[in-house]
């Protein structure tokens, strides 16, 4: 494009204004001078920008459309942003000036690329501006309560600018809060401190059952977890979910996503493999690479567009190997060991999605078979110079590097209710931030005070002059800057920061994002056995004057950081829904003991019942705060298991000496071997009720089909279950509602296991924590074997 003119563009406030263009030479033009022509589908004129003003209801904002390819501007409507306009192609364009000189700086002009409007901006920010940039807030879950207090207070004493939305997909209360805080940050901009937007970040919310983050809602459309996209093994599916979601996080205000977690599930315990792609590493390179694609990317465009998030792969080099299965949230699981010394698979998609705008490091410290150090430091990620020297340096990686979050605390702390500074709990707090730093990290994940940066730019200077940095402070922080701002440039934040309410309501959930999700949902469930064609095509009105049980069945829970144990009690597949498909569904009455708890369940009368179905989850170990794998009260260790009954891990395969273990004073290392102890599951009650169902079945003489619903978040031990079970269906963070289609026959199964299911609790023990497909899978009473890959349809195993 050819500049042929510039002019200066009077928006409101025009004392201020009319100094400016004076100064600057420029010609002040009406907005009236700017509507003139034809307009397109924007509401922009053929030949020149239009402005109209939007309201939220509680925030109001200018809208400038610009004709054609130009991007669309806002900023609000009591703010000291002005345009400044320029013929290019014989069309006048607005650009914003945001820092009120009558010029139109690098970093304002929307033709030059990310990296060059990053790299100016970091010139003009102040050090403290920087040191705000670094920080990722902590969780916000109430978006309902509007701007608070406490954000303002970030936003202005810490220059705070990375927010983590953690609360609902609540459209209004999301849409009104974003735009409320995008006003504040753009009010805070002085002469001396430019303008610096909100970045929403959100870990992932679109999984329509178990193994999702913010789940709750029906304002977002619902697809399967990784690990159910990863079961549909068609790569499509993940092409439009990673378009369609981002396209809905951008209705949110969310420009940058805390996902992919991309660690290769090779440790079948962890408690973290719903959120991951499986266990095959060429198949966790290929979603991987096709998610951070889909969410950088905008449908009908080349590159970077109004739908495009920042995709944040994590959590580098690898989080999935943890000892035992224990999860590295906590000090019981904050070693990840490789006996298998197979490092360089865990890497491998992370390398293969480079293009990521972001990488989130690992918690854990990572162990040789020996116990000693992969890269000769026994710390944590964060901590790490050689796993980040490996992703820096041997790889070039030059995106945005941000830490877990909590990784500059440590749980010795006082008045901490976590921290996972493995490694360098001896620090300060300061110097924490200091050594994360000296990594190569840029951001810190949970942080909302600005003040441990600031110190550590101080010690980055003293150790500067001393001759032990090669940089200067001051160069080292403004290269991260230059990075972090790249994630506020890349998807458009300096030009349209706010939201369209009514334009927001009309992306989330719209009817070809909720089908596309629905459809991924069903494609994904898996079929492991069908005995005598239990499950056979069939249509919904076959279904409406039957009669089925579903038993009921409760979870104790685990206490964690976060407060106690919570009891839970319901059906084992959502009534309501169920209810939908049958003519009547019947469930257990329970007795229960004054404080809610069920002291016994009583199935129905089943001689008119046409089906059971038995809706079970995995085999509850707990959850990322909840220490699991530690009595800590008794300083006891004991193993997290994939069954339902009590297993004790005293076979020949457990390990009677841990690999990973703290070095104690006396200069030995504590052991955390589980050999000989039992294992503690929250919800065993889930096998009592497929026992119970099973029995009233026999009590009532029938031959009434028992299908099996497993909700499944990890691989389980089906020998408990299987021999039982006329047929069996899994779903990896599906609804209710598509598993029991899929068991109905309403939709023929089409997902394949995307990791092994193991035989036994011994080829867990004798598997190697960092290898994959290295079990021994189950084989049922039909002869056909769990392994990764396998899945029925109606006419038998899929090919």
């Amino acid at each position: 494009m050819k500049t042929t003119s510039t002019a200066r563009v009077a928006a409101s406030r025009s004392a201020r204004l009319t100094s400016a263009a004076l100064v600057a030479g420029l010609t002040l033009t009406g907005l009236a001078a700017c509507t003139a022509g034809d307009t397109d589908d924007k509401g922009a004129s053929a030949d020149a920008f239009t402005t109209r003003e939007v309201s939220d209801g509680k925030t109001t904002f200018v809208v400038v459309d610009n004709p054609g390819d130009a991007p669309t501007l806002s900023y609000g409507a009591d703010s000291d942003v002005e345009l400044l306009s320029e013929d290019v192609d014989g069309a006048k364009v607005a650009f914003k000036d945001m820092n009120g000189n009558g010029e139109l700086d690098a970093w304002e002009d929307w033709r030059k690329s990310p990296q060059e409007r990053a790299a100016a901006l970091a010139e003009d920010l102040t050090i403290e501006q920087i040191a705000g940039l670094m920080l990722f807030s902590s969780h916000e879950r109430s978006q309902a309560d509007g701007l608070t207090d406490a954000q303002k207070e970030y936003l202005t004493d810490s220059h705070l600018r990375n927010v983590l939305h953690a609360g609902p997909s609540d459209v209004k209360a999301t849409v009104t809060w974003a735009n409320q805080m995008q006003a504040f940050a753009e009010s805070l901009a002085t002469e001396g401190e430019p303008y610096v937007p909100v970045n929403f970040a959100s870990d992932p919310r679109s999984t329509a059952g178990s193994g999702g983050y913010n789940a709750e809602g029906d304002d977002i459309s619902r697809w399967p977890s990784n690990l159910g996209l990863a079961a549909t093994f068609d790569v499509t599916h993940m092409d439009e979910f990673a378009q369609m979601s981002s396209a809905e996080y951008r209705a949110l205000g969310i420009t940058t996503a805390l996902s992919p977690q991309i660690d290769l599930a090779t440790e079948p315990r962890w408690l973290r493999v719903g959120g991951t792609f499986g266990e095959d590493v060429d198949q966790n390179t290929e979603l991987a690479a096709a998610y951070v694609h889909g969410y950088q990317s905008t449908r009908g465009q080349d590159g970077w567009g109004s739908e495009s998030v920042n995709a944040m792969i994590k959590h580098w080099a690898g989080d999935g190997p943890g000892e035992g299965g224990r999860e590295a949230h906590t000090n019981a699981g904050k070693y990840g060991v490789y006996p298998g010394g197979n490092f360089d698979e865990h890497t491998k998609a992370f390398l293969g999605s480079l293009d990521s705008a972001a990488v989130m490091t690992a918690y854990s410290i990572a162990l040789d078979g020996d116990g000693e150090p992969l890269f000769g430091e026994r710390r944590g990620a964060a901590y790490d110079h050689g796993r980040m020297d490996l992703l820096r340096k041997e790889n070039g990686y030059e995106g945005v590097v941000v830490t877990d979050w909590g990784v500059t605390s440590s749980y010795l702390d006082p008045e901490k209710p976590f921290g996972m500074g493995w490694g360098a709990e001896d620090l300060t707090d300061e110097q924490r931030h200091y050594e994360v730093l000296r990594t190569g990290h840029d951001m810190f994940g949970g942080n909302n005070k600005v003040e441990p940066v600031l110190a550590a730019h101080d010690m980055w200077q003293k150790d500067f002059e001393a001759g032990k940095n090669d940089v200067d402070a001051d160069t080292r922080f403004r290269e991260s800057g230059k990075r972090i701002l790249t994630m506020f440039f890349q998807p458009g934040l300096y030009e349209n920061a706010f939201l369209d309410l009514e334009e927001s309501q009309k992306v989330l959930a719209s009817d070809d994002k909720v089908e596309a999700g629905y459809a991924a949902q069903l494609d994904s469930v898996v079929m492991l056995k069908n005995d005598g064609s239990t499950i056979a095509k069939s249509d919904a009105a076959a279904w409406k004057d039957k009669k089925v049980y579903i038993p009921r069945s409760y979870n104790v829970g685990f206490a964690g950081a976060f407060g106690p144990a919570e009891y839970k009690e319901a059906p084992g597949l959502t009534l309501e829904v169920a209810e939908e498909l049958f003519g009547e569904v019947v469930t257990d009455e329970a007795e229960l003991d004054a404080d809610g708890k069920v002291v016994s369940y009583t199935a129905p009368d089943l001689s008119d019942v046409d089906l059971v179905l038995v809706g079970m989850s995995s085999p509850d170990n707990g959850g990322t705060f909840s220490n699991i794998g530690h009595d800590v009260e008794n300083d006891t260790w004991y193993p997290l298991s994939l069954q339902y009954r009590p297993y004790t891990a005293d076979g020949p395969n457990v390990r009677q000496t841990s690999i990973g273990g703290d070095l104690l004073p006396d200069g030995t290392k504590q052991n955390r071997s589980y050999f000989g102890n039992t294992s503690k599951i929250a919800n065993e009650s889930d096998l009592d009720a497929f026992e119970r169902a099973t029995a009233a079945v026999a009590a009532s003489g029938k031959e009434i089909p028992v299908i099996t619903v497993l909700k499944a978040i990890n691989p389980v031990v089906p020998a408990e279950f299987e021999a039982a079970s006329d047929a069996i269906v899994v779903g990896f963070g599906t609804s209710d509602k598509a598993l029991l289609e899929v068991a109905l026959g309403l939709h023929e199964p089409a997902g394949r296991l995307p990791i092994q299911f193991p035989q036994d609790m011994d080829t867990v023990e004798a598997q190697q924590e960092d290898v994959s497909k290295d079990m021994t899978p189950y084989t049922d009473a039909s002869g056909n074997t769990y392994d990764y890959g396998f899945g029925l349809n109606f006419a038998g195993p899929i090919g």
